[in-house]
């Protein structure tokens, strides 16, 4: 699989994607999830509190690859709860994959690179974004507004490995 693949795959589930939503696909599938964890006990809390609240949403398989090599992926906590899944094992993934996986900047650059080329948004918008974020130090962004309201996005970015 490409990014490019990736990239399409998500535009099609979600039309509402903004540059913000494709840039946080981009940097979990580049860099995955150190950035989420301040704690393992606030990682705890986190998860619990998503799986009581996150609702329903839509349909949406167990494990989504968002690395070309499929190795990085949101695993989706709505059909996780519905298969009956272990809450400890998943946090247990996501907070070594925190610890162990170390992507790349010049990764993250070589996939909004393929973004761009894309041209699902004008490449003027695309690039003030990126350098924006550049100049942060690629920080991990939330959903944007109306990518949260239609999708309702509940998972967690893991090593599949440390998954399975």
């Amino acid at each position: 699989m490409t990014i490019e693949a990736v990239l399409r795959s998500h535009l099609v589930r979600y039309p509402s994607m903004q540059i913000q939503d494709m840039y946080k696909l981009i940097h979990q599938a580049a860099l995955g999830s150190e950035h989420a964890i301040a704690s393992a006990d606030g990682a705890r809390q986190w998860l619990q509190r998503e799986l009581t609240q996150m609702g329903s949403g839509p349909e949406e398989s167990l494990i989504d690859p968002i690395s070309p090599d499929g190795q990085i992926v949101r695993v989706h906590l709505r059909p996780f709860v519905a298969q009956g899944g272990d809450p400890e094992a998943l946090l247990n993934a996501f907070i070594r994959t925190a610890n162990e996986f170390h992507g790349s900047q010049q990764v993250l650059n070589a996939y909004w690179k393929a973004a761009v080329e894309l041209q699902q948004f004008p490449s003027p918008e695309m690039n003030e974004f990126i350098e924006s974020m550049r100049l942060k130090k690629y920080p991990a962004v939330h959903h944007s507004a109306d990518y949260e309201s239609l999708y309702r996005p509940a998972y967690r970015v893991m090593y599949r490995t440390y998954f399975l």
